[in-house]
């Protein structure tokens, strides 16, 4: 059934260029028989507290936020981010250190990237920190190279661009997950109203991996919305962006990618740093 009439869809992702290249399509109406969207840009802390309020009909959220909203919201199984080799890092201003009693800028207390630090935390810094705060992501690098922080946690692009701050990497969450669990590093999801039902909920997930099929068939045809909301961004660091984190996954979990989320889940579940889910709580509604 179409879903092109009717009321735009709400829905808030990142300016990221991950998003506006996954988005681009959907948005812009060349998507056959998707709804229309009423985009809200918005940082991942803030879509993650959207979700917990209840806001929007679509947001693209914090794995690590899905225990406190799958009562409202479905994991939808496509457009989200999750690979390998593109996890979050710890960065100081001096190469090696030790991060006990020290202050730490993270991105958002309810982010992936916090989560995976904080079991990265539980293997190897018995200890602790001492002390975390939180700051928009594109504030970190600068807090770390003034010494306003002892050490960030960052995302996205700053993988490729943390060398220019002159800053150091101690540590790769990523990396850490994977050698642990041997999965894909489960980052972003795109999360759906349950009270849309099953069939628009099955729509809403073909409307978004379409959209990414199509941004893969005709890359140029996204650039004019990846540039406009990655004004800052050097467009060859964008295009390495879109790569690490637009990828099989992003078309379709599949067993691997939905074992990945399970895994985070679960394992942060057991440490106490999240609630445990139920059992089918990640299910993609069916008839």
């Amino acid at each position: 059934m179409s879903m092109s009439t009717g009321e735009p869809l709400k829905i808030a992702y990142s300016p990221c260029p991950n998003d506006t290249f996954v988005f681009d399509a959907w948005a812009h109406g060349r998507v056959p028989g998707a709804p229309a969207l009423d985009v809200t840009f918005a940082d991942i802390d803030i879509t993650n507290g959207m979700a917990e309020r209840g806001e929007l009909d679509v947001l693209k959220v914090s794995y690590a936020v899905l225990p406190w909203v799958l009562e409202e919201y479905a994991l939808l199984p496509c457009g989200g981010a999750l690979g390998r080799g593109c996890g979050p890092l710890v960065l100081t201003r001096e190469p090696g250190g030790d991060l006990a009693g020290r202050t730490v800028a993270v991105p958002s207390e309810r982010s992936t990237a916090y989560l995976l630090f904080r079991l990265w935390a539980a293997d190897v810094l018995p200890e602790g920190v001492g002390k975390v705060v939180v700051l928009p992501f594109h504030e970190i690098m600068p807090a770390v190279r003034d010494g306003r922080v002892d050490a960030g946690l960052v995302i996205h692009e700053a993988r490729f661009t943390y060398q220019d701050y002159g800053l150091h990497c101690l540590a790769d969450m990523g990396e850490h997950w994977e050698s642990t669990t041997g999965l894909p590093i489960p980052l972003g999801a795109i999360i759906a109203r349950r009270s849309l039902g099953a069939q628009r909920l099955r729509a809403l997930a073909e409307s978004a991996r379409t959209s990414v099929r199509m941004a893969w068939d005709d890359p140029e045809a996204s650039r004019p919305y990846v540039r406009a909301h990655a004004q800052e961004l050097d467009p060859a660091v964008a295009d390495q962006h879109i790569g690490l984190y637009v990828n099989e996954f992003t078309a379709g979990l599949g067993e691997s990618g939905y074992a990945a989320v399970r895994g985070l889940l679960t394992r942060a579940a057991a440490e106490g740093l999240v609630p445990a889910i139920p059992p089918g709580a990640l299910d993609f509604p069916q008839d």
